[in-house]
């Protein structure tokens, strides 16, 4: 199973990575909102983490693109952020989002659990 981290912390994403890949998952990594929708077109992953603040498009924007493109809109969508603020936590789950998790209150134990509930619970009918 593919995990796409879309994220410009690069210390994260390694971490991220590495746990992924411990549990049996293949990471893609996009450090930026374009690279990162043609990553989800190429790649196919079954799950895309997304942060909010990337350099050159926001993560809720680039949710709303995912989620109205034919080949991209069923891949859960996991924000993941420093940023809080209520109304772009509730904009991101009312565009799609499945999840937005607080980087500054999940471990990467926390993120990977949740990412495999969040796949497990997929309609497609995967398991991890």
């Amino acid at each position: 199973m593919k995990i796409l981290i879309v994220d410009d912390d690069e210390s994260l994403t390694q971490v991220l990575s590495t746990a992924f890949t411990k549990e049996g998952f293949t990471t893609i990594v996009s450090k930026t909102g374009r690279d990162g929708l043609n990553k989800a077109k190429e790649e196919n992953p079954n799950l895309i983490l997304l942060d909010q603040v990337l350099p050159d498009i926001s993560g809720n924007q680039i949710l709303k693109e995912l989620k109205i493109d034919e080949q991209t809109k069923t891949i859960p969508v996991m924000m993941v952020s420093n940023f809080s603020q209520e109304d772009l936590v509730n904009q991101a789950i009312n565009d799609g989002a499945t999840d937005y998790i607080f980087k500054y209150q999940a471990d990467i134990e926390d993120i990977v659990n949740k990412v495999k509930g969040a796949l497990k619970s997929d309609d497609s009918g995967q398991t991890v």
